[in-house]
């Protein structure tokens, strides 16, 4: 196969995450003149905790299933791991002020080390449910997304309500375990590790191949003698731990577990990740490297918003989330990295309209946010900007079933 196209995600999101960085820099000076602070503080460490769950996701989604239990597992464990620091910390010093303001760095491994084998607790309940209850990985996990938050908020509160003061965040204020998160090479590296790993099992390793033909078709696996069960508990309890490593640093990097707000809507942002990154949610295609850039895309694209539109960030960047994933999915779903484009990309009179209202949307989502930022010429070009990638996408339209009709072509002369 030919390695630009077997690399093709690859290429694209590297190209992708240095046209970001470049219209943002154009428009932007703050990004070039603070790029050190950019690159480091506000997209590499980020970036790095949200790959570490990120490659989590990818396993499961190569494995087959679906994991949408990160988030809350983020708040699970963020919380075990302050509560567990909380009841040593006052267990060693009960009659401190502040117990928690100097923990010796053996409690704070023995917190994590709690933690982490909560989080292959979780991870086997999920395959229990899945391979002997038969639930549904998406009904599994989703039980888990709403069930793990509340009890984290209850078992903080209970807690602390035996030290005299109920509440659900839990502070720890020892300067060692703040190091953990703030210290940028230590999520970084933590990232890189985990990712390297990876990379060595499903690439290596029986396991990992099993792990590929079970997503691409779990009956003919099982038939072939393919234990799915275990690899099953493999994939989600290496989802579950890496949540659960991302907890730990989400809870030093602020030194707190909150569970109201920690990890809301995260696992979103994994399953992005390792979509945009090439893993297919049919099972059985994904890449370590794949992954990798596409929570690094992801997080420069974020920052990028935050550039743009400083005073509304937060409400398009969901937006802005699920068109990359859809774009994505749609990518992989209309491409063959051996083939090129399978099919038009915008058939017929369903795709004619589907320009017109991407279109549409793409130009108001424009005029709407240069409104916000006091543009007197917002709506002129929104429609400017609208007509363009209706142009843009009517073109894509003809080149597309172009390219789809001579693959067919050559497909049948060489059959």
């Amino acid at each position: 196969m030919n390695p630009l196209r077997k690399y093709l995600t690859e290429i694209v999101l590297i190209a992708g995450i240095l046209v970001v960085f470049s219209v943002t820099a154009c428009i932007n000076d703050a990004y070039v003149s603070r790029f050190s602070y950019n690159a480091s503080r506000l997209i590499l460490q980020p970036a790095a905790i949200l790959g570490i769950f990120a490659l989590g996701a990818a396993v499961v989604i190569i494995a087959g299933g679906i994991d949408l239990s990160s988030g809350s597992m983020i708040a699970f464990s963020s919380s075990i791991a302050c509560l567990s620091m909380l009841v040593m910390a006052n267990w060693l010093n009960p009659d401190a002020v502040n117990p928690t303001a100097d923990i010796p760095g053996w409690v704070i491994g023995v917190a994590i080390a709690i933690t982490l084998a909560v989080s292959l607790l979780i991870g086997t309940l999920h395959t229990w449910l899945i391979t002997v209850v038969r639930l549904p990985p998406f009904v599994a996990t989703l039980a888990s997304l709403v069930g793990l938050r509340s009890l984290a908020i209850i078992m903080n509160k209970a807690v602390t309500a035996e030290f005299g003061t109920q509440t659900i965040k839990v502070n720890i204020q020892d300067p060692k375990f703040y190091a953990l998160g703030d210290n940028i090479w230590i999520s970084v590296t933590v990232f890189l590790v985990i990712a390297l790993v990876l990379y060595v099992i499903l690439n290596h390793t029986v396991l990992g191949r099993h792990l590929y033909a079970m997503g691409g078709n779990e009956e003919a696996a099982r038939l072939s003698g393919i234990r799915t069960d275990r690899l099953k508990w493999f994939a989600y309890c290496f989802a579950s731990f890496t949540a659960a490593v991302a907890g730990n640093l989400f809870a030093s990097l602020i030194q707190q577990s909150d569970p109201e707000s920690q990890g809301v809507a995260q696992e979103l942002f994994a399953i992005a990740a390792a979509v945009i990154g090439g893993c297919s949610l049919a099972g059985g295609i994904g890449r370590v490297s794949g992954v990798v850039l596409g929570a690094v895309f992801l997080r420069v694209v974020i920052d990028a918003v935050a550039k743009l539109i400083p005073s509304a960030s937060d409400d398009f960047k969901g937006m802005i989330v699920g068109l990359l994933v859809v774009l994505a999915v749609a990518f992989n779903q209309l491409t063959d990295s051996r083939e090129g484009f399978r099919k038009q990309f915008f058939p017929g009179w369903l795709g004619g309209v589907s320009i017109f209202t991407i279109g549409l949307l793409s130009g108001a989502v424009l005029a709407f946010s240069l409104e916000m930022s006091g543009d007197a010429g917002s709506w002129k070009k929104g429609l400017v900007v609208g007509l363009a990638i209706v142009g843009l996408l009517t073109a894509t339209k003809f080149f597309s079933g172009w390219m789809a009709a001579k693959s067919l072509a050559s497909k049948s002369q060489t059959g």
